[in-house]
């Protein structure tokens, strides 16, 4: 089935033809039909899937056929989105597909002053895309209005219960109407997930994508074991090995990310961060930068993980392991987008080896690993452009390292013998 095939607003047609697509995902092949029916819908797909449009279609379609002559008082749908980067997107998506509607389409999140959002709720706006928290603000404030609500959307939800968001999508329920379509979309679920959405979906649609494997099956892994004070050398090396490749390195925190980027400034490699610390200005600056490919390689935290769609992504690098399986499906979700081909590469180091076998055990299958020898992991420390008889040098690296030194206990020497194997 064709996107030209569907009962849809000839102007939604348009712009999906201009965004270049032709037939649906699979996500919304099973999703846009009940939601046009005005069904709740309960989705489950991994990263990369064409979630957005999935609920972003048939939402358009169906607020451009019921709205009436004059605007309402107070938002018609409301997208919940966990992160700043997140919400953007999901707007950007509304407004392309939206081009050729009647639909006002909005984005309030914190960080940045909100009078101006302020503003531009009341001159109207049918669809709102938000974080929780500003939301509530305006909402406690006076300056949201709910109460004429039609359409609730959840997105990313296993990503709001992970950041403490739970009691405020409950409290939320208490500000809209009971009768209201809701969609709750997810790319992980469990137990919890299932719990918070029965709660708020009435009869809902169920549908699961690709549950058995909740990576794309384009992405090839591979995982290297490294010492942690070495994997700067490697991650020096494979940017030396691929000039032109457009990397998205994933670290443990906001300090790595940054010691992560003074490691390679220091060996004239061009890196930039994003992470909670910084402004929302920088890191729209630094999104739209790494979108555009003017910036190559991006040292990230988890903050841009979750539902991040960033074009052309040749490597993830997941220089620290994430602490769950479920951070190690999202974040090699960067790439691999759609049809693309892509490429998640890890480093392991033997302080990591536990979450390894619990990324592992969850995924159901061992991560390829990649045999280095005793002379090539030699040799990748000899060839670093980092001056190691610089004593200035090593007294900062010795500042700026998250583990002091220490002794290799019989557990790290077996692991360490087990690799040269």
């Amino acid at each position: 089935m064709k996107f030209e095939d569907y009962r849809i607003a000839e102007g939604i047609k348009t712009s999906i033809a201009k965004m270049g697509y032709k037939k649906p995902t699979d996500i919304q092949y099973k999703s846009i039909p009940p939601i046009l029916k005005g069904e709740d819908v309960l989705a489950i797909a991994q990263t990369g899937t064409g979630k957005t449009a999935a609920f972003a279609i048939p939402i358009l379609h169906l607020l451009q056929e019921r709205k009436i002559k004059g605007r309402a008082d107070g938002v018609l749908c409301l997208v919940m989105a966990p992160t700043h980067e997140l919400a953007l997107q999901t707007e950007a998506v509304f407004h392309s597909l939206g081009k050729n509607t009647r639909i006002k389409t909005f984005c309030i999140h914190g960080g940045v002053e909100q009078d101006p959002q302020i503003e531009q709720l009341n001159k109207g706006v049918d669809i709102l895309i938000a974080t929780p928290g500003r939301m509530f603000d305006l909402v406690s404030q006076g300056h949201l209005n709910l109460h004429r609500l039609q359409i609730l959307v959840l997105d990313e939800a296993d990503h709001m219960l992970d950041r403490g968001f739970i009691t405020d999508i409950r409290d939320l329920m208490r500000h809209i109407p009971k009768n209201r379509q809701t969609l709750f979309f997810s790319a992980t679920i469990n137990d919890r997930i299932k719990k918070l959405a029965y709660s708020i979906v009435r009869d809902a649609i169920r549908i699961q994508i690709s549950p058995k494997d909740p990576v794309a099956k384009n992405i090839d892994h591979a995982l290297a074991f490294i010492e942690m004070d070495d994997k700067r050398f490697f991650l020096e090396h494979f940017m030396k090995e691929n000039p032109d490749a457009k990397i998205l390195v994933f670290v443990r925190t906001k300090v790595r990310a940054e010691r992560v980027k003074k490691a390679m400034d220091r060996v004239d490699l061009v890196v930039d961060t994003i992470h909670s610390d910084k402004l929302q200005s920088e890191r729209e600056e630094v999104m739209r930068n790494f979108r555009k490919a003017d910036l190559k390689v991006l040292v990230a935290t988890d903050v841009s993980a979750r539902g991040i769609d960033i074009p052309n992504v040749d490597y993830v690098v997941n220089y620290d392991l994430p602490e769950t399986s479920e951070n190690y499906v999202h974040r090699v979700g960067r790439t691999g987008r759609g049809t693309e081909k892509g490429h998640a590469v890890s480093f392991c180091s033997p302080e990591e080896l536990d979450l390894l076998e619990l990324i592992e055990k969850d995924l159901g299958k061992p991560i390829e690993k990649i045999e280095i020898t005793k002379g090539d992991y030699q040799k990748t420390l000899d060839f670093t452009g980092h001056k190691e008889d610089d004593w200035q040098a090593l007294m900062q690296m010795a500042e700026e390292t998250d583990f002091k030194p220490k002794k290799k206990s019989s557990a790290k020497k077996k692991s360490n013998k087990k690799r040269k194997k």
